[in-house]
């Protein structure tokens, strides 16, 4: 599902109306502002945030530069671009540094949303900048919550700092004591969380920022929560004073009004979003990259930023020369489909190419469980049968189908579409252009 889909589609809808009519009039603005703003609101943005973005913009859309200019509907939309960057922050809002090591990160929120795994995920961000970070087991209250961070750690290969169930605060400064002495350079705290705020949870956090210094106190919100996200944002601030948000499970059904109000509502900035389950799926926010995506404009910067990570800048030489000298194998074939699972499978590519999120993709077109049956086709086959695919007989597509568990149509449908990547590429190379369609080999 692509990133705030309802809300993307109803605001693509409203503005291809606009963008057919040529000249606009202030009327015609105005009629569409409304729609934007109902749009908004069935997102679940808080009503005072959507009253105010839609004031900011019909103000400067209505003026005798827009309605005058030679595409006024497109003025209109760079208009509502601009104001959605400006409602979730002018820019990326960095993690704060301490000028004297180490640098502390208090991570607080509610009971389920995902704050644990969240703090393995931020240690693995820090790992990659060349950070030193250790986590710190601060709740002592849910059961199992310090074996679950144990567990977050060694995934992350970060150390984890704990002592059972003593008072969190005296956990947190032995931990940045023992930072000091071992060369940490970060120390993240993993805190307690509660079914619903309460005076305890806010005495012991403050407790916490009492006895060490904390360089930032960032929160973690359920997106999917909508409003109830923002008043926990709200609170949360009034307590503590939050330098920033994480929001998280940003892949699931999220209508979006979190994301949008959580600046606007408490004046700090969304620091990280989480959009799946696995460790690398935390992503530094953007609010004019995000901005695009509502807009079904894409995100074709952290499209590439996936691409670096998942593909070695050695393996993209490799392909490039598999692809000049024609001997692009099934083996060839496989490592593409991995990396396309490093970067986050099929379905959340798409949604960031421009325009793909206006169009009308049905399952079958991305089946990502059909890339596990391709995955286990190829690794059913002998290395020469992957280097040589022309020696794969009716004998030899009855093995494979019976190690991979699949069928020999399935074979069959498998090497047509690699030999249509290969003819691709042969395309490619003699600057030729594709004819007729080409489908995607991950569709059904």
């Amino acid at each position: 599902m692509a990133l705030f889909a309802s809300l993307s589609e109803r605001l693509n809808h409203i503005f291809s109306k606009l963008t057919k009519r040529g000249k606009l009039t202030e009327l015609e603005i105005r009629t569409a502002m409304r729609e934007v703003r109902i749009a908004l609101l069935e997102a679940d943005v808080n009503i005072k945030v959507a009253k105010q973005f839609i004031a900011d913009v019909s103000e400067k859309a209505v003026g005798q530069q827009v309605l005058q200019s030679l595409n006024p509907a497109q003025q209109v939309i760079k208009i509502v671009d601009e104001e959605l960057i400006a409602l979730m922050g002018s820019g990326n809002a960095k993690l704060e540094v301490s000028p004297k090591p180490p640098t502390v990160i208090m991570m607080c929120g509610l009971q389920g949303a995902g704050k644990t795994t969240l703090c393995g995920k931020l240690a693995l961000q820090l790992k990659k900048q060349g950070k030193r970070p250790l986590l710190v087991a601060c709740d002592i209250y849910r059961p199992a919550a310090i074996e679950q961070l144990k567990i977050v750690g060694g995934k992350a290969d970060t150390e984890v700092f704990e002592k059972g169930t003593q008072a969190p605060a005296k956990t947190a400064k032995q931990a940045v004591e023992y930072a000091r002495k071992m060369g940490y350079d970060t120390v993240v705290i993993d805190t307690a969380g509660r079914l619903h705020i309460d005076d305890a949870l806010m005495k012991e956090l403050e407790e916490i920022k009492r006895e060490v210094e904390v360089t930032e106190t960032l929160l973690t919100v359920d997106a999917m929560t909508g409003q109830d996200a923002v008043n926990v944002a709200e609170t949360f601030n009034n307590r503590l004073s939050i330098t920033g948000v994480i929001l998280t499970k940003l892949d699931g059904d999220t209508r979006g009004g979190a994301c949008l109000s959580i600046k606007a509502v408490t004046g700090k900035p969304i620091k990280f979003i989480g959009v799946g389950e696995k460790l690398t799926d935390l992503e530094p926010f953007y609010p004019d990259r995000m901005a695009s995506r509502i807009l079904g404009m894409g995100d074709v910067l952290s499209l590439i930023e996936k691409a670096k990570e998942a593909v070695s800048e050695q393996q993209a030489k490799e392909m490039e020369r598999k692809m000049r000298e024609s001997s692009f194998t099934l083996s060839d074939y496989l490592a593409q489909f991995e990396m396309l699972k490093k970067m986050g499978g099929a379905s959340a590519l798409m949604s960031m190419l421009p325009g793909m999120g206006k169009l009308k993709v049905s399952e079958g077109d991305i089946d990502e469980k059909r890339i596990d049956r391709i995955r286990a086709i190829i690794l059913s086959m002998t290395p020469k049968e992957r280097d040589n695919p022309q020696i794969i007989n009716s004998s030899r597509k009855k093995r494979i189908a019976a190690g991979s568990g699949t069928n020999v149509q399935e074979i069959n449908q498998l090497l047509k579409q690699y030999e249509q990547t290969r003819a691709l590429m042969k395309q490619l190379k003699g600057g030729k252009g594709g004819k007729g369609k080409l489908r995607l080999p991950f569709g059904s």
